[in-house]
């Protein structure tokens, strides 16, 4: 950890000259991170981490939520965080990503949060945070991606479900992996008694990753990451 005043081009030039060849370096400042939330219906993930905020577990700003319905406004706005319901209905994929866009880059933030937000963006919205949006994805990945994993989870007969939180890239549900988790289950659950038991996986899944990500914590090295 640095203190005080210096050129960081310059700093970084002796920095590059210490270090072995091929070595990546990068400096870090500790501002309090910001972010957005994106959502869709699902109360979960974002209630966890509105609360973990509030009470500090999670040191972050959360400087808005933005949803394609409107279901989950008046629970944004008990912990006074502005909510925009950017709409889907009535446009095509490209005209609703633009205006989410608009909507999200308004607020400068760090990092985009996924938390189900159930759409699946676009390369024109990934390319504007290049690993900074991070999905909760409910299954234990590589397994199950895409649509209804528990419904495939259910179909296949698995003994454990899971969550997985990752960057976003192009790859649908391919991007780094930041952490994962799981549960057991038996031949008794349901598919939606799996989705009921999975919910706190999750949640809990989301949350860890973005503490490790708000903590400098997690670097990017091709499609896996390094936590330290």
């Amino acid at each position: 950890e640095l203190e005080g005043y210096f050129n960081d081009n310059t700093f970084l030039a002796d920095l590059d000259q210490a270090l072995p060849n091929g070595s990546r370096r990068r400096l870090i400042n500790n501002d309090r991170k910001r972010i957005v939330i994106m959502v869709t219906k699902e109360a979960h993930c974002l209630g966890d981490i509105l609360v973990k905020a509030f009470d500090g577990t999670l040191d972050v700003e959360i400087a808005a939520v933005v949803g394609n319905y409107d279901t989950l406004q008046n629970l944004t706005e008990k912990f006074d965080i502005p909510y925009h319901h950017v709409s889907h209905e009535g446009l095509s994929r490209e005209e609703h990503e633009a205006q989410l866009l608009r909507t999200v880059q308004q607020y400068d933030p760090n990092y985009v949060v996924l938390a189900k937000y159930m759409r699946i963006l676009t390369p024109n919205f990934v390319a504007a945070f290049p690993h900074k949006i991070i999905n909760i994805h409910h299954s234990f990945l590589p397994a199950f991606i895409g649509a209804k994993p528990y419904q495939q989870a259910f179909e296949r007969g698995v003994k454990i479900i899971g969550a997985t939180a990752h960057f976003v890239t192009n790859d649908l549900d391919e991007g780094p992996i930041i952490t994962q988790n799981v549960i057991p289950v038996d031949h008794t659950f349901s598919a939606t008694e799996m989705a009921k038991s999975g919910r706190d996986v999750e949640k809990s899944v989301l949350s860890k990753a973005l503490g490790l990500v708000l903590d400098d914590r997690v670097f990017v090295h091709g499609n896996r990451t390094v936590i330290l």
